[in-house]
């Protein structure tokens, strides 16, 4: 046998590992949890506000803040996993995110929520860039790589979709603790076969943790999503201004420490590299859309046009369809077109999707909604996809938790920022609603908390001036939806200009690595 014939069958074992769809398949099922547990509360929130009476501030932060923590801790655990080892993080993350899970199912106050969420976020924010640089050691073969990255990114991208389907079903037989406590078999099974099946990876050399670092990247990124969500809901305020200096004085600070350390988190020299900013701002914004349109329409589906919650879970079915099917062929579509092709295209798929929401109505027919669903998640799959690939291709092996941190983070901050800067346009436009007359002042006040407010307030009126007092909520929501729904159009519209030219001459990788 020849050396040559030597050195292709030894590149031929190195891409093929065998085991490797089977490990795979436990690496998505904690990518798809934890995707859904972002929108999983979408449907649980009037049940959840009946029971613990959170204000509408409350309420937010309760829908947001697990977001919030997985954002400002991705690019930290990233980090981390490169260097203790990506499956012992993925296994301690994932029995973590099943014991948090029994505090979030069984709070007794909207504050134990919000506390308990937040943890389930340091909990979340151990799982999603391990599962990504997982990936990487486990497929050499970079076509491969591609079609276990769409498999990965249909599972993040469907799981926001999942969520309500998941939370409605358990609503309709149990009570709205059972999304969460959903995650302890599901973890108990990532954990009992990711011990045998995922191969250990982890920097041969990775220099020390820095702790100061990751305090800044946690301080800056929650300083500065806090002062969006409250800009948006209150206008500029000291609270606001104060949160944002404090968020991007952090920010600042973490990207200059980061120049200097010889072993930094994140390594910002990427960022220089135009593909690589382009695929990331992409990330972001294709998930804000998504999952603002999938956690707001969760309530419209139940508290305006009065569906079920497995009814209401079900109707947003189309964009999970749409988001694993691109998901699935995003690289192939990607190697025969081109890069900045797919990702723009996906991104105007979104926006358009969110243009022809700004015709809402209360009586608005389910083709026209199911198929903006399925565009938006045909449109999210194809663009999420093919800029995980991006982003993963564009680092050495080495700095592959670290990469896929910042795919991650880019992720969850934008859940987040779907929930807080669309939310927050939905609220502030809902709650100058107009009450009706003969409405008293405590029940007035309840009501324009949240719309879940104002149908449990009317329970204490006469028929007639509680039917007044619903529909006008139910008015102004809509009217908030449409407001939102303009604005996130038009940015998804302009970010899909953005990145055809920042993506100009970006490809997927071809060779297979050794």
């Amino acid at each position: 046998m020849t050396t040559r014939t030597l050195r292709t069958t030894a590149r031929t074992e190195g891409a093929h590992r065998p085991g490797r769809w089977l490990a795979l398949s436990v690496l998505v099922l904690a990518v798809l949890l934890v995707a859904v547990d972002a929108t999983v509360l979408g449907l649980a929130t009037p049940f959840l506000s009946e029971d613990l009476e959170p204000t509408g501030t409350q309420l937010l932060w309760i829908g947001d803040v697990y977001s919030f923590v997985i954002a400002g801790l991705l690019v930290s655990m990233g980090s981390l996993g490169d260097r203790i080892g990506r499956k012992k993080l993925l296994l301690i993350g994932a029995t973590a995110f099943g014991a948090v899970s029994v505090l979030n199912a069984y709070a007794t106050s909207p504050e134990t929520m919000i506390v308990a969420r937040a943890l389930l976020g340091v909990a979340g924010a151990t799982l999603m860039p391990s599962t990504l640089a997982l990936i990487r050691n486990l497929f050499h073969d970079p076509r491969e790589r591609s079609l276990a990255i769409g498999i990965w990114g249909a599972m993040a991208s469907a799981g926001a979709a999942v969520g309500p389907v998941v939370g409605g079903f358990l609503l309709e037989h149990f009570w709205w603790g059972s999304v969460f406590l959903i995650n302890l078999p599901v973890m108990a099974v990532l954990v009992l076969v990711g011990i045998k099946l995922i191969p250990e990876s982890k920097n041969p050399d990775p220099g020390p943790w820095d702790l100061p670092s990751v305090a800044l990247s946690l301080v800056g990124m929650i300083g500065v999503v806090y002062a969006i969500k409250e800009l948006a809901s209150h206008g500029p305020s000291l609270d606001a201004g104060l949160a944002a200096l404090a968020g991007a004085g952090a920010l600042t600070w973490f990207v200059r420490r980061q120049l200097t350390l010889p072993a930094p988190l994140l390594d910002m020299r990427l960022f220089r590299h135009r593909g690589f900013s382009g695929a990331v701002l992409a990330d972001l914004l294709t998930i804000l859309g998504l999952s603002g349109l999938v956690f707001f329409l969760s309530q419209f589906f139940q508290l305006v046009q009065g569906r079920q919650p497995l009814e209401a879970g079900l109707a947003e079915l189309p964009a999970a369809v749409g988001a694993v099917t691109a998901g699935l062929v995003a690289g192939v579509v990607a190697r025969r077109f081109s890069v900045r092709s797919v990702v723009a295209g996906g991104l105007a798929a979104v926006g358009l999707a969110l243009a022809v929401l700004t015709g809402l109505d209360q009586h608005t027919g389910y083709p026209l909604l199911g198929s903006a669903l399925l565009v938006v998640g045909v449109g999210a799959g194809f663009s999420f996809t093919v800029t995980a690939d991006v982003i993963l291709s564009s680092v050495p092996k080495e700095q592959a938790g670290s990469a896929s941190a910042v795919s991650e983070t880019a992720y969850e901050l934008g859940a987040a920022l779907g929930i807080a800067v669309l939310g927050s346009i939905v609220t502030g436009v809902y709650r100058g609603f107009p009450v009706p007359a003969g409405v008293p002042s405590d029940v007035a006040s309840a009501a324009h908390e949240s719309l879940g407010g104002a149908v449990e307030a009317s329970g204490a009126l006469a028929p007639q001036t509680a039917t007044a007092l619903v529909s006008a909520g139910q008015e102004a929501f809509v009217d908030g939806l449409r407001i939102a729904a303009g604005v996130g159009a038009a940015v998804l519209l302009a970010t899909a200009v953005a990145a055809w030219f920042l993506l100009r001459g970006q490809k997927l990788e071809d060779g297979v690595e050794h």
